[in-house]
């Protein structure tokens, strides 16, 4: 087992050269472990302006304990942010619940918000319990819920990650289930969903993905097909990134086609651009100065994407298992979850669920390229 450490990269002497245009630098980024949970399995992370961390537990397996959003106590994951909106069973009313929770995210004037498909085991939309929840940080309280109706969250769908746009006052989120963004404006509650099955957010069919050296399949030898899933939010330029997750394609459009609902369908599906391949990644997040960050999940690994478009390694470890989702800390660095995804009962049906401790890593990035928060 792995206790909290440094890991260095030998290659982010180059990484960092190229990150900075060629002025070598003498730091390296590093991994340390923050907390591991044993039996939990994570997928989102998010932090607090004052330190607290948040993660968030899918109700995608029989053992899931109950739990569907904690804080991170003294190592320990406490119902967040009380106890009843945690109490789920089927068949209670799903409005005030969490039902299955997929991210977490707090957005850049600390609230926290909490995305429920609803969907547990992915087995389809528990009806009214697709939602979007905002919890104050100060009063510890559920502010907002915004629910999503069958034509925003059909019952195949999988909402699956959320950023915030506080200019616009937008939420945007991805659906892996059928591939597609809604559009929150959250003034009103409304939501809207766009480049449904597009190409750009319907993972490619034959895309099999190697995870820990073997193909992603099934137990009946298919592949999975994840849509859209991984987004990032570039509010100083105004764009929106993302990816599906069983393929390696990056797309962006600007959040001024998606905020404005007079835009035609295909003039929002010609704002897309596609910005060419980068690597197989579930989670994502940017930086003020353009940079993109991915887990790579091929390679137990977390990558760099700079501005001219060169993918570059940051941090790898064998214990970036499924590295998932992406959460800037309030000193710059960047944390990161493992999912285990690929260890699961779901490709591994005659296997128990993983023995490995699902993990919360803090990755300290070079002092040249570090995130003021």
């Amino acid at each position: 087992m792995m206790n909290a450490r440094s890991v260095v990269l030998p290659m982010l002497a180059l990484a960092s050269a190229l990150l900075l245009g060629g002025c070598a630098s003498p730091d390296r980024a590093t991994l340390t472990q923050v907390a591991a949970f044993a039996g939990d399995q994570i997928t989102g992370v998010a932090a607090a302006p004052d330190g607290r961390i948040f993660v968030n537990l899918p109700r995608w397996h029989a053992d899931h304990r109950g739990v569907s959003v904690a804080q991170v106590v003294d190592g320990a994951l406490r119902p967040y942010p009380d106890a009843a909106w945690n109490a789920w069973t089927p068949g209670a009313p799903p409005q005030r619940q969490f039902v299955c929770v997929q991210s977490v995210h707090v957005d850049a004037a600390g609230r926290l918000w909490v995305l429920d498909p609803a969907s547990p085991a992915l087995a389809g939309v528990v009806p009214g319990g697709a939602k979007l929840v905002q919890i104050d940080l100060a009063s510890n309280a559920v502010v907002q819920v915004i629910p999503f109706s069958d034509a925003v969250a059909p019952a195949k769908s999988y909402l699956n990650d959320v950023r915030v746009d506080l200019a616009s006052n937008h939420a945007y989120i991805t659906d892996s289930g059928l591939g597609g963004l809604v559009v929150v404006n959250l003034a009103d509650g409304s939501a809207r969903r766009l480049l449904s099955e597009h190409s750009s957010t319907v993972a490619p069919e034959g895309f099999v993905p190697t995870i820990e050296g073997k193909p992603l399949r099934f137990p009946d030898g298919s592949a999975p097909r994840i849509h859209s899933d991984g987004l990032a939010l570039d509010a100083v330029r105004g764009h929106l990134y993302w990816q599906a997750l069983t393929d390696n394609r990056l797309f962006r459009i600007r959040t001024s086609a998606l905020n404005n609902p007079a835009l035609p369908a295909e003039a929002v599906a010609a704002a897309v651009e596609a910005l060419g391949t980068t690597v197989v990644t579930d989670g994502m997040e940017i930086d003020p100065a353009g940079r993109l960050y991915f887990s790579a999940l091929e390679r137990d690994a977390v990558m760099v994407r700079t501005t001219t478009g060169r993918v570059l390694p940051l941090v790898a470890d064998p214990a970036l298992a499924w590295p998932d989702s992406f959460a800037w800390a309030p000193d710059g660095s960047l944390l990161v979850t493992t999912a285990q995804i690929h260890r699961t009962a779901w490709f591994n049906p005659d296997q128990a669920q993983p023995a490995e401790p699902y993990r919360i890593f803090r990755i300290r990035l070079p002092g040249s390229f570090r995130r003021d928060r």
